[in-house]
């Protein structure tokens, strides 16, 4: 029976964790001590109370750090919480027309259409034809080439207009 692989531990190796022979040595003034060997660059670490970090494990030899351990974790624990509350998550809303719509009715969808583009919000128009609408769906095609048309400035075409059964679908992402 073969033993279990060793865990894999998130975030960098600290301390005796580092299994080289010599690393890339940073005090924690931020003076490069150059390529020392492990046990020094420990005991120095110790001396001062602080943890040896490895900040670049790819390079050879590896970049040590020292400094307090826990400290840097939550520093970059606050540095992807900053970077996830900068992030924005692209909606996708959704604005359904009639191929008979009036004109104050579509100023309306133009508007709340806009408001969604200012947000950065991707906007489905669908446009749903009931009965014997079905015989003029060039009147369907007009009205979305007019949307088009009219949303030209702010918007642009990410997926022109299909049928999808009783329905013709088009999606505008934001310029």
């Amino acid at each position: 029976m073969r033993a279990p692989p060793p865990v894999q531990k998130d975030g960098p190796r600290v301390n005796e964790e580092i299994r080289v022979r010599e690393v890339q040595l940073i005090d924690q003034t931020g003076h490069n001590h150059g390529p020392t060997d492990i046990q020094v660059a420990l005991s120095r670490a110790q001396e001062a109370g602080l943890d040896l970090v490895e900040i670049a494990p790819n390079s050879t030899p590896p970049v040590c750090k020292i400094l307090d351990y826990g400290k840097y974790k939550y520093q970059a624990q606050k540095k992807a919480a900053e970077a996830r509350k900068k992030q924005k998550i692209v909606e996708v809303k959704e604005i359904k027309l009639r191929p008979m719509i009036d004109d104050h009715d579509y100023d309306v969808k133009m508007r709340a259409m806009q408001r969604f583009f200012e947000e950065g919000d991707k906007v489905k128009i669908t446009l749903r034809f009931r009965g014997r609408e079905m015989a003029h769906q060039e009147l369907g095609m007009a009205l979305l080439n007019r949307v088009k048309d009219d949303t030209s400035k702010f918007a642009k075409v990410e997926m022109d207009a299909r049928f999808e059964g009783r329905q013709m679908v088009m999606v505008l992402t934001p310029r």
